[in-house]
């Protein structure tokens, strides 16, 4: 008999390092990639697993999010699968989600209705292709109470994660540090620890017997990798997975084992030219675990003009339906869909979003422009930064952000 697994994604959090990105919408549903949002990634990865019940525990400005499942992620509801957004209940009184395991605490009737032998618990806001079915198994295989998806980093970026100590055995966690100063590395690999990828796999009764237990600790922070995995590690109970043995279907030696935590304006930007070189480091292009989503009717590209230096043109980018190119040139960029950049205007390195209209002559350089920005004729964007610290938001790097329907000044 087929084990019954449901899947509980976590998709609450407030994404306040991404501001402006995160002013009107919840961080799982910032766009990604041109025409995806965060949360359709982890989703995703569910789906091409064959995890066909799945929650998404939404709590803050989740509007945009739960119109995106709504709209894109729709089961057969014959067979008994389903992708469902589930707000902050207040089942247990009038009150939020004080942590991850709290969110899972105050949804335990969804376990309880669904009656599973393992709950799968993600997040909603990586950015990685990954075949959790072999987790699933490797966590049946192990009898373990938890199991903990780790992704080997070095040794030298320890203090930059939550570490996994592993025993000698290389599996079993002996403990679990937030960004430890002197951590040791792995048993066969001294050169590198475990960095928490935020994935989870539980028996249902060790989850529901531990978020129980944290609920009623009043010194809990409730959240799920500082104090419930912990609470399995002292108990022996939990182990590790390694991210490395995951073996997907059209993955290359290049883009294999890719995974980004997106928590930043500039971990952001970063993973979008990843996507975007010839041989990419993250590869949007593998059919055989296709990456879902829905981008409405929008017709095809076009690229207009070609003559002198008015050429409709795009050189190392990703170019979404709808967008008009017209005699404009687009380098190292990702633009979204029904966008359009108007002649002699010079777009490079820039993370476009849906509805931006980029007037004549502008120039954009090392920038992200969130929805239906107007960039009037003339703008010049990430050439004067110190100009542009005055008006938009500059990330630590030197990426100019402009937030959904920003005014621009010229």
């Amino acid at each position: 008999m087929a084990v019954k697994v449901l899947a509980i994604v976590l998709a609450g959090g407030e994404g306040k390092r991404l501001m402006p990105l995160t002013a009107d919408r919840a961080k799982p549903g910032v766009p990604f990639g041109g025409i995806y949002r965060m949360i359709d990634f982890v989703l995703s990865n569910l789906a091409n697993a064959g995890f066909l019940k799945i929650v998404v525990l939404t709590q803050y400005k989740s509007h945009s999010l739960d119109r995106h499942i709504s709209k894109t992620w729709r089961m057969s509801t014959l067979l008994g699968n389903y992708v469902t957004p589930v707000p902050a209940q207040q089942r247990l009184g009038p009150r939020w989600f004080a942590g991850s395991a709290d969110a899972i605490y105050q949804s335990l009737n969804l376990i309880n209705d669904e009656s599973p032998d393992y709950v799968i618990v993600f997040g909603a806001d990586h950015i990685y292709r990954m075949d959790p079915k072999q987790m699933v198994n490797d966590h049946i295989a192990s009898g373990a109470a938890v199991t903990v998806a780790g992704i080997r980093q070095p040794l030298s970026l320890a203090d930059q994660f939550g570490v996994i100590d592993v025993g000698p055995d290389g599996k079993k966690i002996k403990a679990f540090r937030e960004k430890p100063k002197d951590a040791v590395g792995l048993p066969d690999s001294p050169g590198e620890v475990y960095a928490s990828m935020g994935n989870y796999v539980f028996t249902t009764r060790a989850l529901c017997e531990a978020v129980s237990a944290d609920a009623q600790n009043p010194d809990s922070k409730h959240d799920m990798g500082g104090n419930i995995i912990p609470m399995l590690v002292e108990k022996g109970e939990a182990n590790v997975y390694d991210f490395r043995d995951n073996e997907l279907p059209g993955a290359t030696e290049r883009d294999r084992g890719y995974w980004r935590d997106v928590g930043t304006l500039d971990s952001f930007y970063e993973a979008h030219m990843d996507l975007i070189a010839t041989l990419p480091i993250f590869n949007l292009y593998n059919h055989d675990w296709p990456i879902f989503t829905n981008y409405g009717s929008w017709p095809p590209a076009k690229f207009v003009h070609g003559y002198d230096d008015r050429q409709g043109r795009a050189i190392d980018s990703m170019i979404s339906p709808g967008v008009v190119v017209s005699g404009a040139l687009v380098e190292r960029s990702v633009i979204s869909p029904n966008v359009r950049v108007n002649s002699w205007a010079h777009v490079d390195g820039a993370v476009i979003m849906e509805g931006v209209s980029v007037g004549r002559r502008a120039v954009i350089r090392n920038a992200i422009i969130d929805k239906n920005v107007i960039i009037p004729e003339g703008a010049q964007i990430g050439v004067d930064l110190d100009r542009d610290r005055k008006l938009y938001t500059v990330s630590d790097n030197g990426v100019v952000v402009i937030g959904k329907g920003q005014r621009v000044e010229l």
